[in-house]
């Protein structure tokens, strides 16, 4: 089938406005990309950053997503991550550390990404979508998965786990610390009925309200709620030697805390994007788990909605556009 000259995509034009539906070109890949006609992109609370200008000078007009299954022009189903394109000469590029490269491209952000019938992508930044998961339910695991996969890695061996948010991310880490033999407790909103029993079904122990106390002291919690007062609250639940991992790509200012909380060599660290090797390493291991993403559908022309839900956190599990 030929590829037609226009496609439709939702387009941010202004930060702090919506998303608008338009006919575009369709883009043609350049040296080393591929082009993919999208079947699903992930809704990300990172898009709702970008939308709502806490993440500021994104390429302008844009097209958000970085959650992207899709199927090559010569047939092959691949996924694109928020990781788009590193300049590969750098120290960090040079020491398995690309996540950090300073010229960094990515997608959704400085390369337009998958709200929209098709898209481009630098062919070295994309994976293979494991068998057995079908379009929409893998499209979480390219950020949501992968992002938590490395929070995971980095809270180390700790046994007594606390997960703060109960979004895409955490129900998907929830899964993978299972299967590792970790216990959980978990941390939301107060008042959040539904979050609680979400949390509990996903084997978490425990569940209480962010500010709360769990019934143990934790060995590491990872907050994947953007909101700063949340990390004095995890250093005060979790033991001497132990590590706070904030997870997010935006957190509101963290709030001045008692030396106290920090000592005894706890420690407190920041995840920051992902690598190629995350990518790899955690969809080799999602099919064994194995991860089953639980997702809520919208059409393409709904992806407003679908963010609106997400910011009034009203999203169980994580919300995808199917195209």
């Amino acid at each position: 089938m030929a590829t037609p000259i226009l496609m439709r995509a939702m387009v941010l034009f202004r930060q702090h406005e919506p998303l608008e539906l338009r006919d575009v070109p369709v883009p043609e890949p350049g040296p080393g990309q591929v082009r993919l006609r999208v079947l699903a992109c992930g809704v990300c609370r990172t898009d709702l950053h970008v939308v709502d200008g806490e993440l500021e000078e994104p390429t302008l007009p844009l097209v958000p997503g970085h959650q992207i299954v899709g199927v090559t022009d010569d047939g092959r189903r691949l996924g694109v991550p928020w990781l788009g394109w590193t300049c590969g000469r750098c120290r960090y590029c040079t020491s398995a550390r690309e996540n950090l490269c300073d010229e960094a491209r990515f997608t959704g952000y400085d390369l337009d990404g998958g709200y929209a019938e098709y898209a481009v992508a630098d062919e070295r930044f994309c994976f293979p979508i494991p068998d057995g998961y079908p379009d929409a339910q893998a499209a979480p695991l390219l950020c949501a998965g992968l992002i938590g996969y490395r929070s995971l890695r980095f809270a180390g061996d700790a046994e007594r786990l606390g997960l703060y948010g109960f979004g895409a991310s955490a129900h998907i880490v929830a899964q993978v610390a299972r299967h590792q033999g970790r216990r959980l407790f978990g941390f939301v909103r107060p008042g959040d009925a539904a979050a609680r029993a979400f949390a509990l079904e996903l084997g978490c122990e425990w569940v209480g309200a962010s500010g709360e106390r769990p019934p143990e002291e934790l060995d590491a919690a990872i907050v994947f709620a953007p909101a700063g007062e949340l990390v004095p609250a995890a250093l005060a639940a979790t033991a001497k030697g132990g590590v706070v991992v904030c997870a997010g790509i935006h957190m509101s200012d963290i709030p001045s805390f008692p030396y106290e909380l920090l000592w005894g060599e706890r420690v407190v660290r920041s995840v920051a994007n992902l690598t190629r090797r995350d990518g790899e390493e955690f969809l080799a291991l999602a099919p064994r788990v194995p991860v089953q993403t639980e997702i809520e559908e919208y059409p393409l022309e709904e992806a407003n909605e679908a963010l609106a839900r997400l910011r009034r956190g009203e999203v169980r599990g994580a919300a995808v556009l199917r195209l």
